[in-house]
């Protein structure tokens, strides 16, 4: 296997983990991927969403959407990264920073969403 500059200092760190736990970080991985084409769907949704919203509301939450779902994929490679150390390295997992944002964030554009939709009804 050919290693890249990054995957030689992780692999130079600690002991390989169980690969379960290997496995397990990596569907991890995929699920906050699956997350972040999600929230980028629903941007593309929005901005094509016609004359459902007032355009300068549709494309802020459009942009809102597409910009955080990038954010999300970006994150992701990050948050895997740094459990992987810490399963090499037998220290505790790190809690997931984007988690609380990401859930409150969604909350919140979801109720301005609403109100954007009840109010041009």
């Amino acid at each position: 296997m050919t290693e890249t500059r990054w995957t030689a200092r992780l692999l130079s760190e600690g002991e390989d983990p169980d690969p379960r736990f290997t496995l397990a970080n990596e569907r991890t991985f995929l699920a906050w991927i699956r997350t972040a084409l999600a929230v980028i769907a629903g941007g593309i949704g929005l901005a094509v969403a016609g004359d459902a919203l007032a355009a300068p509301l549709r494309n802020g939450l459009a942009i809102t959407f597409s910009a955080t779902g990038a954010l999300i994929a970006a994150l992701a490679f990050r948050r895997w990264l740094r459990t992987e150390r810490a399963l090499r390295r037998g220290q505790t997992l790190p809690p997931p920073r984007l988690a609380p944002l990401m859930s409150y964030g969604l909350a919140v554009a979801a109720v301005v969403l609403l109100v954007a939709v009840l109010a041009t009804r």
